[in-house]
């Protein structure tokens, strides 16, 4: 299983797959149907049933029941996307076998070294086999570790008939990163009573609540005159959009927040003195600090507006997705059958809020209740990316006993 793991993993982070905000088609770039199209043929060839792909890069396939027992129908899903923080051009994954615990040089020409002084958790992997970046793109194990797993435990189940299972669904799906993997889903489609993203980090982590996010981009408008004579004339946008950053709390933002504390995030600026552009995510898990969050951005434009004038500032806010929680816990036994499959494997699930979203957001509350369980891998987004192999196997191995525990369950 682990040869055959890496050989996937590499396979797939070879395809440059990010997504792009500022492409409004799906999949919003081309490698991302490339991909798509190569995991069509692979599922055929491990001999799943009823593949498909539309026209917008969504992958369904399914595993069929092997038992007459009534048995729901399970889902598990994986994107194809990689994330737009930094580049995924050219991935050249880099294995480490046998890790010795001591700073990993990525690139010597560069001197981009990995170090366990600035990332402590590597002193988790010793002894592990690595899958690194070469310091120059993210690594993609965010989350393409994910269809390697399912992949690889669809094929084992189908290699291993005499482990009895009810119907298995899988989807691979587009444009996670930017916020529209469930847009085009047809969970209608999907045909199962639940699902799980196979979209976490560290071994063990088990999630079920996820942040409720909001997207703020506010435009500011300016009036650009000779320096020279500008006295009374010029208004400078930046300044302007400056001092309305200001106004935000400092030390809600992601570097100073942990657990369930929310924040405001400046992901970009753009602009000089004609216009500036600022762009801002919002998550909070508490529904009632969300809105207050988002109120306290509406009450500062309308500051702003208030001496700049009306039109000089213009306010887009929308909200992106809500927290799960409130769309999982009326059927929690499905987190609660995670939770014992890595109990069985010896793993110690970790319980915690996602700092973040998954596919699983949305889609729950589309009717397709989804939490979502680990990977392996840490760093997401970076030129610091890695993944230990052992645990993508037993991330694989975890998706084959949560198949087997609700064979066992329906038993009973």
């Amino acid at each position: 299983m682990k040869n055959k793991i890496i050989e996937r993993f590499i396979s797939y982070v070879k395809v440059d797959t990010q997504s792009n905000e500022d492409n409004e088609a799906c999949p919003s770039t081309p490698g991302q149907m490339i991909l798509a199209n190569m995991l069509v043929k692979e599922l055929n060839e491990i001999g799943m049933e009823d593949v498909t792909i539309d026209e917008n890069g969504y992958v369904m396939a399914t595993l069929p029941a092997n038992t007459d027992k009534q048995i729901p129908t399970i889902g598990f899903l994986a994107h194809i996307d990689t994330a737009t923080d930094f580049t995924g051009t050219d991935v050249k994954p880099q294995i480490v076998e046998n890790y010795a615990g001591d700073e990993l040089t990525l690139n010597q020409e560069l001197q981009i070294i990995l170090s366990p002084t600035y990332y402590p958790n590597l002193e988790n992997y010793v002894g592990h086999t690595l899958i690194t970046t070469d310091g120059t793109t993210l690594l993609g194990a965010d989350n393409k570790a994910g269809i390697a797993e399912i992949m690889t435990a669809m094929d084992y189940l189908l290699k291993h008939p005499e482990i009895k299972h009810g119907k298995v669904r899988v989807a691979f799906t587009p444009d996670e990163e930017i916020g529209r993997g469930p847009h085009k889903f047809d969970v209608a489609a999907f045909q199962a009573d639940f699902a799980y993203t196979v979209d976490g980090g560290p071994l063990g982590e088990l999630q079920y609540e996820s942040f409720n996010a909001a997207a703020a981009k506010i435009t500011f408008k300016g009036n650009n005159v000779h320096p020279g004579t500008a006295k009374a004339k010029m208004v400078h946008s930046a300044k302007i959009a400056m001092a309305f950053n200001s106004k935000l709390p400092s030390k809600e933002a992601p570097e100073f927040t942990e657990g369930y504390e929310g924040f405001y995030h400046l992901l970009s600026v753009t602009g000089d003195v004609e216009e500036t552009k600022l762009y801002y995510i919002i998550r909070d898990h508490d529904k009632l600090q969300f809105q207050t969050r988002k109120e306290k951005i509406i009450e500062i434009v309308d500051e702003f507006k208030a001496v700049y004038g009306q039109e000089m500032i213009i306010l887009e806010l929308n909200d992106q997705y809500y927290n799960m929680r409130d769309k999982i816990e009326p059927v929690k036994y499905i987190v609660d059958v995670a939770y014992q499959a890595m109990k069985n494997l010896d793993i110690q699930p970790i319980v915690e809020p996602i700092r973040g979203g998954t596919d699983g957001s949305q889609l729950s509350y589309m009717g397709l209740p989804t939490p979502n369980i680990f990977t392996g891998g840490e760093n997401f987004h970076g030129k610091f990316e890695f993944i230990s192999v052992e645990n993508m196997v037993k991330a694989t191995n975890t998706v084959i006993e949560i198949i087997k525990l609700f064979e066992e369950r329906s038993s009973k």
